[in-house]
């Protein structure tokens, strides 16, 4: 199924630790904890159907832009978020 992830909304949802977007029949997530002064970005799905698309990304971005905001410093233990901060260094600053 193909979707234009510019027009997606993101949910944040900071009392679950999950960034999401609704698709209709299923969700994104991206779940993240805080502790201290650190955000650890946990895990990052796209349901099978809709990947490749660039959704994962804009949840990742919205994710990271959240830790700048806050002033977080960033852990990645998810594989996905971990990739795409090799890709944008610039979150790492």
């Amino acid at each position: 199924m193909s979707i234009n992830p510019d027009h997606l909304i993101i949910q944040h949802h900071p009392e679950e630790g999950r960034f999401k977007i609704d698709l209709g029949d299923a969700q994104a997530v991206l779940d993240y904890r805080v502790e201290g002064d650190k955000i650890y970005f946990l895990h990052t799905g796209v349901p099978p159907e809709y990947e490749g698309q660039g959704i994962g990304s804009r949840l990742a971005r919205a994710g990271l832009d959240f830790a700048l905001q806050k002033g977080y410093k960033i852990v990645a233990l998810c594989s996905f978020v971990d990739g795409y901060l090799r890709r944008h260094p610039e979150y790492l600053a």
